[in-house]
């Protein structure tokens, strides 16, 4: 559930999963690699101790800057 959620209310998981819907991965593929990144995030937040920051490097696309996500 918090990956169906983040899918649709965080912007960086937003477009990330608008870019594999684009490439034609089916719903249940794109809730698991949303899943999975979720998990990545979380794993590095508790790892280094400190707050969730979007600007770090692994949680935006570099293509893309924060700035034109929203």
């Amino acid at each position: 559930m918090p990956a169906r959620t983040a899918k649709i209310h965080n912007p960086l998981l937003k477009s990330f999963a608008d870019r594999l819907e684009e490439k034609g991965k089916s719903s249940k593929q794109i809730t698991v690699v949303v899943m999975r990144k979720l998990l990545h995030q979380i794993y590095g937040i508790l790892k280094s101790g400190e707050p969730y920051n979007p600007e770090k490097r692994g949680f935006i696309n570099p293509s893309k800057p924060l700035t034109q996500i929203a």
